[in-house]
């Protein structure tokens, strides 16, 4: 059972090109945002997890994001790029050492070796990648997961299995909203499902 009641209110959030946007999400809930390229999808993300400038409230379980200071928004409220950004020379060293030792089932899980976690970044595949900086944000346990286009080099397999993954998450109360470019992958994993366009934010 989920908790009555919004996690993440989403009020008239906007950058000065755009339509404002108001979104309710559920503790446990996975949202979809499909759209076509350039439509906004990324911004929206980039705005709800305060990395760009724009206008509107985002409310956390009854608290202001204005009241809390922007590294620890984003504790909280983990946003991951298409393209995650690295800054160390080996895996391990972007993952909280604590995470380290309850890493060996969610690695196997996505179809990664044990021994990644000692590999150099630069000589991952973007596949590899992709998966890494997803478990690399949950290892964080944040509130709210934004995710953008988590699987967008992964095969269909490899994607199913990040799904279950996420889906198991979301069961155990993490909020997603998740940019995705597949119709198919939306109707698996989204509770509701949204459509960008240059109108705003409507039902898919």
């Amino acid at each position: 059972m989920t908790a009555p009641g919004p996690l993440l209110c989403i009020e008239g959030l906007r950058t000065l090109r755009r339509r404002a946007i108001n979104l309710d999400v559920n503790r446990g809930e996975c949202i979809c945002i499909l759209g076509k390229s350039g439509s906004g999808k990324s911004v929206f993300l980039r705005l709800v997890a305060d990395l760009d400038v724009g206008e509107g409230s985002v409310t956390l379980d009854g608290t202001q994001r204005n009241a809390l200071s922007g590294p620890e928004w984003r504790r909280r409220v983990i946003y991951q790029a298409a393209e995650p950004a690295w800054w160390a020379t080996t895996v391990a060293e972007h993952f909280p050492a604590d995470a380290l030792d309850r890493m060996s089932n969610w690695l196997s899980e996505t179809g990664l070796a044990d021994d990644v976690m000692r590999a150099d970044i630069a000589r991952l595949s973007t596949g590899e990648r992709q998966r890494l900086a997803l478990l690399r944000s949950l290892a964080r346990k944040p509130t709210v997961l934004l995710l953008d286009e988590p699987t967008a080099s992964l095969d269909h397999a490899t994607t199913l299995a990040v799904e279950r993954l996420l889906q198991r998450e979301v069961a155990a109360g993490l909020s997603i909203l998740m940019v995705t470019h597949s119709n198919e992958q939306a109707e698996r994993i989204g509770h509701r499902c949204f459509e960008m366009t240059d109108a705003g934010l409507h039902p898919a």
